[in-house]
């Protein structure tokens, strides 16, 4: 398999696939908006577990918001960009994969979009941007994993909130502080944030263009319930949902890839990418040797 190497200006980290199949992945890492990076496991490591099954994925180092106030940054600092910059990034990494598919041995109607955690908001808010903006080459597949979906966040039901006073360490997302995430996030009030900022505001009306999504919740993780929101949205609206609660994690499992739950939620996305139907498709060129990294 090529090294992985930084494209597009340096905005991206290209995986190429090791024995390619013609699928692809513009992948966002998480970080509460303001923090992580593409060395982080759910990044770097994600990347090129796909990448050796056969997906070409390219990393989006996307502009981070300011470090929130009060935060304890344990010494990392965060960047200064509050919405669109890191939505908009995420739009220049897809034209950019889109314009570049031939090249990356990625066939344009293969092409997935996805992230983790506030890397998920971004992929979905990316893709609800695309459809609005009648984008001829759209996700043909959304992979989220554990995504934040909502500022004001709902209560979760009895039994989640069981297990998250049962494991403590696991109850870090209070509704108070993923609203002033996204506050952050917005660089003001959420009341009036755009639907792409915040996609689990999303009505079915909204969604009836949305393509089929993978979802992987995390299992005593409070922001599975933002999740559960969006998928419900998804679900009337007709679309093709199919959610999945790892059993046994907390948030940011693909973080932690000794734990066996990070490879079996890697196996099921490589596994959904690998099967993106044929139908229709056009095909692409597989030279015989890897071709060079872009600039």
């Amino acid at each position: 398999m090529s090294e992985p190497y930084s494209a597009a200006d340096g905005l991206v980290r290209v995986y190429p696939a090791r024995e390619p199949n013609g699928t692809g992945l513009v992948w966002a890492h998480g970080g509460a908006f303001a923090f992580g990076d593409l060395d982080m496991p759910e990044s770097d490591w994600v990347a090129e577990q796909l990448a050796a099954r056969g997906t070409t994925v390219v990393s989006v180092d996307y502009r981070l918001a300011p470090v929130p106030d009060g935060w304890d940054a344990a010494g990392r600092t965060g960047g200064g960009d509050h919405y669109p910059a890191a939505s908009d990034d995420m739009l220049t990494a897809w034209a950019w994969v889109v314009d570049n598919a031939g090249r990356l041995r990625i066939d344009r109607e293969r092409l997935a979009i996805g992230g983790t955690s506030a890397g998920g908001n971004l992929a979905a808010g990316a893709t609800l941007r695309l459809i609005e903006q009648r984008s001829t080459t759209r996700p043909a597949l959304v992979l989220l994993a554990y995504p934040t979906l909502l500022a004001v966040q709902p209560a979760p039901d009895g039994s989640l909130r069981a297990a998250l006073d049962a494991q403590p360490e696991a109850d870090r997302f209070r509704p108070e502080m993923i609203r002033a995430m996204y506050e952050n996030f917005l660089g003001g009030p959420t009341d009036d944030a755009p639907l792409a900022a915040i996609p689990g505001n999303a009505r079915p009306d909204d969604l009836v263009e949305f393509p089929p999504t993978l979802m992987v919740n995390g299992d005593v993780d409070e922001l599975r319930v933002s999740g559960e929101v969006f998928a419900a949205s998804l679900q009337a609206a007709g679309r093709a949902i199919e959610v999945v609660t790892e059993p046994g994690t907390d948030h940011g499992h693909l973080n932690r890839p000794q734990e066996p739950a990070a490879s079996v939620t890697l196996d099921r996305f490589a596994t959904r990418l690998a099967s993106l139907s044929l139908a229709g498709a056009r095909p692409t060129a597989t030279p015989a040797s890897a071709p060079a990294p872009l600039a």
